[in-house]
């Protein structure tokens, strides 16, 4: 219900552009990784009957994998496997500049899109389809719970 809600709330041009992006996540992201709503957004996550340590940063919380929002001024599609895992974050930079001409607005997981034709959708599904639940948790585990 919160998922309904939140797209609802969005305006109707955004709607559209947030619903194709979640369509291609819920087309490409691994079994196992379950879609719910975190930290205001839409989040896909490693559920706790999975993994029941959770998150680290939040007590009985689902391990965070992707996250997708809608903002004021941009779509943000948030991959904690870039900012676990350098190899993955190079050989997405890499695709990216091979495959488009703009400039990637990237944080340390967070990737911002002004419109929807700066969002790479075909790169975003090969990215979704890298990481399977089981390799998150090793990854988070060997990087945030040393």
């Amino acid at each position: 219900m919160e998922i309904e809600n939140y797209i609802h709330q969005l305006p109707e041009e955004k709607q559209a552009v947030f619903l194709k992006l979640r369509k291609l996540v819920l087309e490409n992201i691994p079994t196992g990784f379950e879609e719910g709503f975190e930290y205001g957004m839409v989040a896909y996550v490693v559920p706790l009957s999975t993994y029941p340590k959770g998150y680290h940063c939040k007590a009985n919380t689902p391990l965070p994998f992707i996250s997708l929002a809608a903002q004021k001024n941009h779509f943000s599609f948030s991959h904690m496997g870039l900012y676990a895992d350098e190899q993955l974050m190079e050989w997405f930079k890499n695709e990216f500049t091979k495959r488009y001409t703009t400039k990637l607005d990237i944080g340390k997981s967070c990737m911002r899109f002004k419109k929807e034709s700066d969002i790479p959708f075909e790169l975003l599904a090969e990215l979704l389809q890298k990481v399977t639940p089981t390799q998150w948790i090793e990854q988070y585990e060997r990087v945030f719970r040393k």
